[in-house]
């Protein structure tokens, strides 16, 4: 029996939430909730009786203990988390713990908030014989990145990307993605608090990244979507080829 569930919340809506991952809600024993980034709208559904908490304030060691508590009473602990647990989710130092402790877990996905702005957004990462890679990373600040993977690196492959955890230093977000493989050009989409009640998308080119992010307020929970090939001079026209009358593969005679 699986004592504890790590739940991908989504990225703030309520309705993008699995119907697993809010069925596992509305049965545990604890909802515990990021609720820095998850609204208290998602874990209204817990069941009467249940112990809803707010991880916000507390730390790995605290957090555990609940859940250590919860599950050493034979009751079941829905650990919810914003966007995708997979994603800057910080579930591997509560699953070590939990594995050191021998309580049994198990991830429920979620929307990420990346593939949250394209849907507000109404765009594609990938575009035909222009890009068929998507990055996800972020600019290094008070949480360093390797070397290896700095910004300026990653934008020389000329791919889209989704960019996380930096809009308190947009210009440093520009200019790293300038100093790599991006022309001033590049179509860029922000979006702000995606999935919550006042969010919104503004869309801009990479060299009016800085000043449109500093004039919309754009300084936190914010997610950058870099998108080579899609600005307003591009010709637009390759097209994929799964549905050309000519493309012949095993579902189309």
């Amino acid at each position: 029996m699986t004592q504890v569930y790590f739940i991908g919340a989504g990225p703030g809506d309520p309705e993008l939430v699995t119907v697993k991952g809010q069925r596992l809600i509305c049965e545990a024993d604890l909802v515990l909730y990021a609720g820095s980034l998850v609204p208290k709208s998602i874990v209204a559904c817990a069941k009467a009786g249940a112990i809803v908490a707010d991880s916000a304030p507390l730390n790995l060691e605290e957090t555990h203990a609940l859940m250590l508590e919860t599950a050493s009473a034979d009751g079941m602990v829905a650990r919810v988390h914003t966007g995708d647990p997979a994603l800057y989710g910080a579930t591997r130092e509560q699953m070590e713990l939990l594995d050191r402790d021998g309580i049994t877990y198990e991830v429920i996905p979620g929307v990420t908030a990346g593939f949250a702005a394209a849907a507000a957004a109404c765009r594609s990462y990938t575009v035909p014989e222009i890009t068929q890679t998507l990055i996800f990373t972020r600019l290094a600040g008070k949480t360093p990145v390797p070397e290896s993977e700095n910004l300026r690196s990653l934008a020389a492959h000329g791919s889209a990307m989704c960019i996380y955890l930096s809009a308190g230093n947009p210009e440093g977000i520009q200019k790293e993605l300038l100093a790599g493989a991006f022309e001033e050009a590049t179509q860029v989409v922000m979006a702000y608090r995606v999935g919550w009640p006042d969010q919104k998308i503004v869309e801009c080119t990479l060299g009016q990244l800085a000043e449109t992010a500093r004039c919309n307020g754009f300084m936190q929970q914010t997610v950058f979507m870099i998108l080579p090939g899609q600005g307003e001079l591009d010709a637009g026209t390759a097209k994929s080829l799964l549905y050309d009358k000519d493309f012949q593969h095993g579902f189309r005679k």
